[in-house]
């Protein structure tokens, strides 16, 4: 079966908004590109839904609020920066970047269709609103803290955000990076860990444990804060801390579920890449429009 929702373009928030419009934006963003997500990586029959998931809330704070990047500034040199290290959940970022504007919507039905721009992992050569290629685990991050230092030169205040998967910080690169990345001081540098606590096939507590994350990062000289991945309010206090009184760069343990919101993918290992059947999407959809 193939299935069809519409995805409208809802841009950023504006300056006259409240605290609680502000939020109810960005909540209803969030669930219309999961159910968007939902329905493209079941058509093409190739996605990683359950970390898509974890950090929709997170992309959608960012690119509905935080990020100073509109259509109109996406070439502009002082735009702020994401970087999704985790980059196998690029269906969540394409959709979000169609939500935002700053990707035409009817092009995300080509995902990972043969010549589509929209590859299984983001491909910065393809779409200009993708900042870097990631796909091998833990290149993100020291591309981020390049592109920190590039701004730190330029004395310019753009910020520089990276998405990095937990299971994806077993990876030695990324130590490196924050070892750096404290060492020059990068105010401008944030990084937002996806704590779900599940990769492939098992718990990061069973493969190679992470614990205790914030030592490590505050040990790194980071500036750490802990933050519910899925409290919108709470992100959006968390991201208005960057870049830090400190001067240190910022580490955000984003606490999420993957697979959140939907029932029987909540904190389930199988959905790190597993494929929803018609009656799951069906059914995912419902519990999805049950929350407007």
């Amino acid at each position: 079966m193939t299935f069809t929702v519409e995805l409208p373009v809802l841009g950023r928030t504006t300056p006259d908004m409240s605290r609680e419009e502000v939020i109810a934006h960005i909540k209803e963003g969030a669930r219309l590109i999961r159910r968007k997500d939902l329905t493209l990586v079941a058509n093409a029959g190739m996605g990683h839904l359950g970390g898509e998931f974890s950090i929709t809330d997170v992309l959608a704070t960012l690119y509905l609020h935080v990020l100073n990047v509109t259509p109109g500034k996406l070439h502009d040199p002082e735009r702020d920066r994401l970087i999704l290290s985790k980059g196998h959940a690029a269906c969540a970022l394409y959709t979000t970047l169609a939500a935002s504007g700053l990707l035409d919507v009817t092009e995300l039905e080509t995902f990972v269709q043969p010549e589509s721009r929209l590859n299984g992992h983001p491909n910065r050569l393809y779409v200009d609103a993708v900042e870097a290629n990631t796909g091998p685990l833990g290149h993100g991050l020291p591309i981020a803290v390049g592109q920190a230092i590039a701004a730190q030169l330029d004395g310019s205040p753009r910020r520089v955000f990276v998405l990095t998967g937990d299971g994806e910080l077993q990876e030695g690169s990324n130590w490196e990076a924050l070892m750096f990345a404290s060492q020059r001081g990068l105010a401008n540098l944030c990084v937002v860990a996806d704590r779900n606590h599940l990769q492939q096939g098992a718990t990061t507590e069973d493969t190679n444990d992470l614990n205790p994350l914030d030592g490590k990062a505050r040990a790194f000289g980071m500036e750490v804060v802990d933050v519910d991945a899925h409290d919108v309010g709470a992100l959006l206090d968390a991201f208005a801390k960057v870049p830090a009184a400190s001067g240190r760069p910022t580490f955000i343990i984003a606490h999420s579920h993957k697979g959140h919101p939907i029932s029987f993918m909540s904190d389930a290992v199988a959905w790190h890449h597993r494929l929803p059947t018609d009656a799951e999407v069906e059914r995912a959809l419902a519990e999805l429009e049950a929350l407007a």
